[in-house]
């Protein structure tokens, strides 16, 4: 079975000054700045992404978009209707359906679901503010996710 490394970054700060719904709320100016700094730590700190599973709400795709152009190669990005708003339990049935193919997935999303997943993957409770990221270790199939504990490798905004 081959190991795996999932690594969850919060969607960054969003502007609540209009109108829009939840879904087509855009990133605040704090947030344009937050979203490439996730991506530089990204660059420094994550050898290689294989894909990055992201949100389709606007503040998800935009903090995807602004971090990815930080990186040197970007992975292909796979947008998933079932991280908007997810659980953990919703999370993780998207992260048990991932190619086993793939060593490093990104997945980029909402909280409470993105800090009840870190906990469920590694038994330990990590804050994720937005922009935060948090990157798990994880032992063999990504079907298995469920049932394996992983490794809590690096967490913050942006780790250090």
């Amino acid at each position: 079975m081959t190991d795996h490394t999932l690594v969850l970054l919060r969607h960054a700060k969003s502007d609540w000054s209009g109108d829009e719904d939840d879904r087509h709320r855009p990133l605040a100016a704090r947030g344009r700045r937050q979203a490439p700094e996730a991506g530089r730590w990204l660059a420094n700190g994550v050898e290689r992404i294989d894909l990055a599973v992201v949100s389709p709400a606007v503040r998800a795709r935009s903090t995807w978009e602004l971090a990815a152009a930080e990186l040197a190669t970007p992975p292909p990005v796979r947008l998933e209707e079932d991280v908007y708003a997810a659980s953990a339990d919703g999370l993780l049935d998207v992260v048990a359906g991932l190619p086993e193919d793939l060593a490093t997935v990104v997945l980029v999303g909402h909280n409470p679901g993105m800090e009840d997943l870190v906990e469920q993957l590694t038994g330990e409770w990590v804050g994720m503010p937005t922009s935060a990221l948090a990157v798990v270790d994880l032992p063999g199939a990504w079907a298995d996710v469920a049932r394996v504990t992983g490794v809590l490798r690096a967490t913050g905004r942006p780790p250090s």
